[in-house]
């Protein structure tokens, strides 16, 4: 059975126009417009907030304004735009545009349908901004690279697994403490990290011991049953392309990841490798 994951990967292969280059760009640009139009009128965000009541009143624009909302409106904001561009170009460049654009607004519509759901279940407009879907994004880069350094407060060396789960505490925070509805919006934000990742997050799990030594030939043995199934033999970890969508490509095994991974001639001497 494929996965939603593997459908969208060969999609994006079949249709390499497809997507919005640059898309985090764009996003930070209007993040930064509407921090700065907050500073110079402080009720404007609220005409922006995601509110289904007043959507379905005529205010439309909610549907796609409460994505410019910045997560952070103080001082500090210009550092977060600037994180989270980081973030978002690097997943694009790691996942391509098309899965990329697909990811960012899969999380958006989720959000949306969410919304609209819960009002016209129970009659209460929850009023969302962005947040949620720039915090999910964050643990789907800390899944592609847990062990990536940053330095948090600009001097203490952290791993991006460990401010992944900090994250985590704070979704759970969040939906201890919010009230229904408003409390189940990490949760759908979680979900579409686990469409995209949830492949990354079984990596991430510890191991039994006694099982950190790889078996080349069994390895191959069981990807060769898990691929009877699939349209290709040989798809690169990095860029995703495969033997049957690119035949002139060569494929090649890395020995000093972990595990079992193929990559592409372009990637088999420039990518991260995979840790224990």
């Amino acid at each position: 059975m494929i996965d939603p994951r593997q459908k969208i990967e060969r999609f994006c292969y079949r249709h390499p126009n497809f997507g919005i280059p640059n898309l985090m760009r764009y996003l930070t640009i209007a993040n930064v417009v509407f921090w700065v139009m907050n500073m110079i009128n402080r009720p404007f965000l609220s005409y922006m907030l995601f509110n289904p009541a007043l959507i379905q009143r005529g205010q439309v624009w909610r549907l796609v304004s409460f994505l410019f909302v910045p997560p952070s409106t103080g001082v500090l904001a210009l550092l977060v735009f600037y994180f989270y561009y980081w973030i978002g170009t690097t997943l694009e460049k790691q996942w391509g545009t098309g899965q990329f654009t697909i990811y960012f607004f899969t999380g958006v519509v989720l959000t949306v349908l969410y919304g609209f759901v819960i009002y016209w279940i129970t009659g209460m407009a929850v009023t969302l901004d962005s947040s949620y879907l720039y915090l999910s994004m964050f643990f789907s880069f800390a899944a592609l690279f847990p062990d990536m350094q940053v330095l948090f407060l600009f001097f203490i060396p952290v791993k991006m697994k460990y401010l992944a789960i900090v994250d985590a505490a704070f979704f759970l925070y969040a939906m201890v403490t919010t009230p229904f509805p408003a409390n189940l919006v990490p949760l759908v934000a979680i979900l579409n990290f686990l469409i995209f990742c949830g492949g990354e997050l079984r990596a991430m799990l510890p191991r039994r011991p006694g099982k950190t030594t790889i078996n080349f030939k069994k390895e191959s043995a069981r990807i060769r049953r898990e691929q009877a199934d699939k349209l290709y033999t040989h798809k690169c970890a990095v860029c995703g392309r495969t033997d049957t969508d690119y035949p002139e490509l060569e494929f090649r095994y890395c020995s000093r990841c972990a595990g079992y991974h193929c990559f592409c001639s372009d990637h088999i001497n420039n990518h991260i490798h995979f840790t224990e």
